[in-house]
Parts: structure tokens; sequence; C-alpha cells
């Protein structure tokens, strides 16, 4: 593990915080791995229901690869397989990841950070963000899963001006495109995200799981979604005690108490 990426549990939210400011919290190689490693520990932790995931310093979420570990982390044909098969991973079980996620956004994201936020469900930004795809001014390829991603959140057209112009989007350019679900104020990011995440961990885990799951089968080609299994994660909303408690408490006039049972 590495101090430059920080884990931290509060309750039922779990966050993962990349903290290289002086950098922009750009991100090498061995920081995707604890990245990797915190997925996997958070994913089976049962006191989690959701994750945030943030940049320390207030300056950026993630400004992309740090560059200045390209020569010993990228210049050889091995090592380029190697970060990139690191990063798909990442992106993969983040995008998997049976619990809520949000990108909770202050400054700059740029390249490999955009690709973080958009495996994330949720992005909320502040007034000042940029958001930025280099990719065409370093001369680097960008592989299917990523660009689908993208298309997925802002259709192909804004996707298309994303990459092509390579250039700086602004945070009201960015929240018309749909690449994030909510605009505040810079100095209210971490509050929004925090209230975001106590408002979803306070609801049914089994519903909000499934709902999850179920979205993401429909961004599949029709050929590929398993509908049976969507039908079972339905099925078990309402065989759940969950279900009991959400209607009892419903007429008691109550909060409810889940369990995720």
């Amino acid at each position: 593990m590495t101090d430059k990426i920080i884990t931290e549990k509060s309750g039922d939210i779990a966050r993962i915080i990349f903290n290289q400011p002086e950098k922009r919290n750009a991100v090498s190689l061995e920081m995707w791995e604890a990245v990797e490693a915190a997925l996997d520990a958070f994913e089976v932790d049962p006191e989690v229901r959701i994750l945030i995931l943030s940049g320390a310093g207030g300056k950026a979420f993630v400004s992309g690869a740090d560059i200045s570990k390209f020569e010993s982390e990228r210049a050889s044909e091995e090592g380029v397989a190697r970060y990139n098969a690191t990063t798909k991973r990442v992106y993969d079980k983040l995008e998997a990841f049976p619990k809520p996620t949000i990108a909770q956004i202050n400054g700059f994201c740029i390249g490999g950070g955009v690709a973080l936020s958009l495996s994330c469900d949720m992005r909320i930004c502040g007034k000042g963000s940029q958001f930025a795809v280099p990719a065409a001014k370093l001369g680097l390829g960008y592989g299917f899963p990523g660009i689908n991603r993208l298309v997925n959140v802002v259709g192909p057209s804004f996707a298309k001006e994303i990459f092509f112009t390579a250039r700086r989007f602004d945070a009201e350019e960015s929240r018309v495109m749909g690449l994030v679900n909510r605009v505040v104020e810079d100095e209210d990011v971490a509050q929004v995200a925090e209230d975001t995440a106590k408002m979803i961990a306070a609801n049914a885990p089994m519903t909000v799981a499934s709902v999850k799951f179920i979205v993401g089968e429909t961004l599949k080609d029709e050929s590929k979604r398993d509908e049976e299994e969507c039908a079972r994660r339905v099925k078990a909303c309402f065989d759940s005690q969950d279900y009991v408690e959400g209607r009892r408490a419903f007429l008691e006039k109550r909060k409810p108490q889940f369990v995720g049972a």
C-alpha cells in the first residue's frame, strides 16, 4: 500500500482519497494497485453501504496519469501492458462494485480522472471544476471500454467533441452534457457528497443494489442481458425483511431501519 491512497470508513460510508495534491493527484501504477486493493476490501465489508472517491487538496479530483512515471512505468511494451491491465481492472471493478459509488470532484478531473469518475454511479462537482481527456494531445490510444462508458453517459456526439478537441470543459458545460449529476459551490462539494451518501445509505440496500445491477444490464446488448438475474433480485427484495420493515415504518410514520436482508 502507499500513503498516496488514503482509505477511510465512517459508519456505513467508505472513502478512497487520492493523496498526491502536489501533482494534482496524478496517479502512478502503485496508486492504482492500492485502489484495487481498497475496492476488494470494501466490497466484502458488510458495514459499507456506499463509497465516495475524492482527491486531496481541494484543487483536483484526479488529473490523470503521473507523466513523470512514464519512463519507469510505461516506456516499454511490457510496462504499457501492465499499466493498462491494472487501470482496466480498477475501472471494471469500480463499475461493477455492488454498492453505490460517488465521485466527489473539486478542481481538475483530467484523463484517467474522467475515466475514474465515469466508472462511478454519480458525479458531484464544484463550479470551479474542469474536465478534459487530452489523449489526442499525447498520442495515446484509448480503448473501447473507456469510450463506451463515456458514450453511455454523454452520448456519441459529446464523446467525440471531448476526444477530438482534447480541450477543457467547465462545470456548466459538463452538466449540460450530462457528464456530472450536480454542480454546487466549490466549498459545498464534500458536504453535498456526504449528504447524498447518507441519504442513499439510509435506504434499503437490496433495493439499491438491485437497481444498480439492472441499470447495468440495460446498457448491455440485449443478447447479453441476464434478465433472469434481474427478476431474481427483484423477487429477493419482496421476500426480504427490509420490505416488511419498509411497510411497517410507513404505516407507523417512522424512519425505517434497513438491515440489507
